[in-house]
């Protein structure tokens, strides 16, 4: 399903709300709010503010519930940070995997306000043997994706605790505003630098843990093989890969011969962060080259380069996002 949503997002999927940003109309470094994707796995929950409660549990000394607008009076920090959905450009996969058929933009950088996490986890007293801390979300639904559960159950993932202890964020504004319902009201987890599916939505219960986390999003979905000594083993999706994709040209747009053209491109990554940003019109054998001019951790850059190619015109298109081919226009980052 493409529709055109109302606010100009595409339509993946209605229920739940799965809607993409139209990658080929990007201009600016932060995205949006109402230009932001959005990704749920269940139907959106609907909290109040005045009945919000967020509790701490788990392995720790002081277990303890806090309000929203206790949560609010606590030291506040404001960073800005991408998320993009693990999905992102499915659509190129082949042969075609299951899951909403996102192209290119099901990624957005925004600036967040909130609270660190390790201000909750401190008052609380993580205990010596301490782990893992799953962050659970008000929604609930039952997976599609086999093995599924017996019955429903709340959308929650895991961070490492030396993770959890330094930039994850407990998000009550995007943008300078509350956060819309859609992502996240009253109150979502950020976790810099890993998949988007990390930062849980509508956030309830904050479980400190002194083993690995076995949940279904944690090692059914979101999760790879792997082999450790010949066995193979189920490991959870983390960090995000560096990554660069053109916004315009469009997919099959038409470039006249020998005229300056304003190419717009944006590079990001997890742990990485973007040195330069370089593009080639002549399949790999150029590069022309850009520096970030924002957060080195991602960028979103213009270039104006005049296309000399024999013929009147050149057909551009992007067949696999960050492939080098013949006829297309290819933008990489160096880390």
């Amino acid at each position: 399903m493409s529709t055109s949503h109302a606010g100009g997002l595409i339509i993946r999927q209605e229920e739940p709300r799965n809607l993409e940003f139209p990658f080929d109309r990007l201009d600016t470094y932060l995205t949006p709010v109402e230009s932001f994707y959005i990704r749920s796995h269940n139907s959106a929950p609907t909290l109040q503010r005045d009945s919000y409660r967020l509790s701490v549990e788990g392995a720790v000394k002081n277990p303890f519930a806090i309000t929203y607008e206790e949560l609010k009076r606590l030291p506040a920090r404001t960073s800005v940070a991408t998320l993009e959905c693990a999905g992102n450009s499915r659509v190129f996969l082949v042969p075609q995997r299951p899951g909403a058929q996102w192209e290119l933009g099901a990624v957005g950088n925004a600036e967040w306000t909130g609270v660190p996490l390790a201000t909750l986890l401190d008052r609380a007293g993580i205990t010596g043997n301490a782990l893992e801390v799953v962050l659970e979300g008000a929604d609930r639904g039952l997976p599609k994706e086999p093995p599924t559960p017996p019955e429903p159950i709340s959308y929650s993932r895991s961070v490492p605790l030396d993770k959890a202890l330094d930039d994850v964020l407990l998000a009550f504004a995007m943008n300078g505003s509350d956060l819309p319902q859609d992502h996240g009201f009253p109150i979502r987890a950020v976790v810099p630098g890993h998949d988007g599916m990390a930062s849980v939505k509508w956030l309830t219960h904050v479980r400190v843990l002194e083993e690995q986390f076995q949940g279904y999003w944690q090692t059914t979905d979101y999760a790879y093989w792997d082999e450790v000594d010949g066995i193979p083993v189920r490991r959870p999706l983390s960090e995000l890969k560096l990554k660069s994709e053109i916004a315009r040209p469009r997919t099959l747009e038409v470039v006249p011969k020998g005229q300056l053209y304003r190419v717009y491109r944006a590079a990001w990554g997890g742990v990485a962060d973007v040195v330069t940003v370089e593009l080639t019109t002549d399949g790999g054998l150029t590069w022309d080259r850009e520096l970030p001019r924002s957060d080195p951790a991602s960028c979103v850059a213009a270039m104006e380069l005049r296309l000399e190619n024999a013929g009147s015109a050149r057909t551009l298109y992007i067949d696999e996002p960050g492939k080098e081919c013949g006829g297309s226009i290819t933008a990489r980052q160096t880390r």
